[in-house]
């Protein structure tokens, strides 16, 4: 398997969704047993993860990057039904095979633990099998959002629903949350976003433009986006802006 060396975080002191991920309210002493039994594991974009009905011997975080989840049908065509970012857990305790098909859309940095190990640390450990239930409904939640997306809106409120949840998500994942305009580099291409959204490129590109026209968002080059009111994105979107932060 090729694998693209990329920067890890040294320890769990050190890393990027520390305060996000399923070891969020870990002590000390649970993180060092943490630390024996993790690993990491570098990705290239387009590179397959996990393949649905896969045995995984792993569960583990993104610690970097985005993937998608996709299920094949019997005639071979695919549909996306999720997206993985930072500090999204891959894998179930409990269960042997992966339900979806798992690719890195970008270059991915997984953190990854010894699935038996971690279910054992699990059954001692109430406040990690907690806090895999939170992001377990956060996991539910996102998913209808995105059937939402992709049943009932025109193709302006795709784009911006799609940029919100990156939006919202990249906030997240700050201590600090959201404060004044958002910024922040969307990690998909507008190829990946036309695939995604059942939109044409053309499409994707039109919408990007007339939101950058009208001074709903910002954009330096393709990615590097500015949302200076989120409200006003939100609303783009057909979404209620008082509806929190996507988990």
């Amino acid at each position: 398997m090729s694998v693209q060396t990329q920067m890890t975080p040294g320890n769990c002191s050190d890393c990027p969704i520390r305060h996000r991920a399923v070891c969020a309210r870990c002590e000390v002493d649970e993180l060092n047993e943490l630390e024996e039994i993790k690993y990491y594991r570098n990705f290239e974009a387009g590179q397959t993860i996990i393949w649905s009905g896969d045995k995984m011997g792993f569960v583990g975080s993104v610690v970097s990057g985005i993937a998608s989840l996709t299920q094949t049908m019997e005639d071979g065509r695919t549909q996306m039904v999720g997206l993985l970012l930072p500090s999204d857990f891959v894998g179930r305790p409990g269960r042997d095979g992966a339900a979806y098909d798992v690719t890195a859309t970008t270059d991915v940095v997984m953190c990854c633990f010894r699935k038996k190990p971690f279910e054992e640390m699990m059954e001692r450990t109430p406040h990690i099998a907690h806090r895999l239930l939170e992001m377990t409904l956060d996991e539910l939640d996102a998913a209808r959002e995105w059937m939402l997306v992709l049943g009932r809106k025109t193709a302006r409120e795709k784009i911006a629903s799609l940029l919100s949840i990156v939006a919202r998500r990249d906030a997240s994942l700050s201590p600090n949350g959201p404060s004044g305009p958002m910024v922040f580099d969307l990690p998909l291409t507008r190829e990946a976003m036309a695939d995604y959204l059942g939109l044409t490129l053309e499409t994707v590109s039109r919408q990007m433009s007339a939101l950058k026209k009208d001074g709903v968002i910002q954009l330096e080059g393709k990615r590097h986006v500015t949302i200076p009111d989120m409200r006003r994105l939100m609303d783009e979107a057909g979404d209620d802006a008082d509806g929190g932060f996507l988990g």
